[in-house]
């Protein structure tokens, strides 16, 4: 069963979470993220840096000296504008980001490499609206009982990637991840950084906390590091999954 959406006002009014005060001004998107899977590794800061647009490099994240990856499967519901009903076979469909970690101005965030879905519209307005590097791919996400089974094939640029994996909870007890450790650094951020021509750009969202749960997966495919020349160390993996998450977006501003 769905969970259903937290009203407006409910999750405005959960913020001592936060590492830093909501923004001004309004916010944007809705979105409903289910079925989320988080598949993170370590990786040399040195090795990854070059990987990233020149103007966020200063901005690299690390734990414990080492930089991470996430490459996080998902499905998308109820995605619509302010103002706008979540509309019929544009606002639902599955979704697939690949990331690392940024912290700018005591700000921390994620920075998207790409991201995968399976709506050319939602795409096309991504692109343009919040200036991030999505791509249209045929992709699907089924479940049976508490497992999904998903498939991503990238059919446009930069490069083609695939992903394939069955996932879900390993169990049904949920936590919360504690500031100051791996868990938290990794999911419990609260900005997405992008870049447009040689400007640097931070785009704030906002959602409680994340309700974790060990994930149980197994991969058949992943190319999707390979894509932009980086690497993944299967062998290294920590997984988390999350059963479902309400979150806001706001558009996209210049990072001073």
């Amino acid at each position: 069963m769905l969970a259903p959406l937290t009203s407006h006002s409910d999750l405005l009014s959960q913020t001592d979470h936060r590492p830093y005060p909501l923004p001004h001004g309004p916010w944007m998107m809705r979105q409903h993220w289910l079925d989320v899977l988080f598949l993170h590794w370590p990786l040399e800061p040195d090795e990854l840096r070059p990987s990233l647009p020149l103007p966020l490099r200063p901005y690299l994240d690390v734990f414990e000296g080492k930089a991470w990856l996430t490459i996080t499967p998902l499905r998308m519901r109820g995605v619509r504008l302010r103002g706008t009903p979540a509309i019929p076979g544009l606002s639902a469909f599955p979704e697939l980001n690949f990331r690392t970690y940024l912290t700018r101005d005591a700000m921390p965030g994620v920075f998207f490499f790409t991201l995968d879905a399976a709506n050319y519209p939602a795409v096309l307005a991504a692109r343009w609206g919040f200036s991030l590097p999505y791509v249209y791919s045929k992709m699907q996400a089924t479940s049976t009982g508490s497992e999904v089974t998903y498939t991503c094939r990238r059919i446009s640029s930069p490069r083609p990637a695939e992903f394939s994996a069955r996932y879900g909870p390993a169990s049904s007890t949920t936590f919360y991840a504690a500031p100051g450790t791996l868990d938290h650094f990794l999911v419990e951020r609260y900005c997405l950084y992008t870049v447009s021509g040689s400007k640097a750009l931070r785009c704030h969202i906002h959602h409680k906390p994340w309700p974790l749960q060990q994930a149980t997966y197994r991969l058949t495919t992943n190319s999707i590091a390979e894509a932009v020349g980086l690497r993944c160390d299967s062998s290294n993996i920590i997984a988390h999954y999350a059963a479902f998450l309400d979150v806001m977006a706001w558009l996209p501003g210049k990072v001073a």
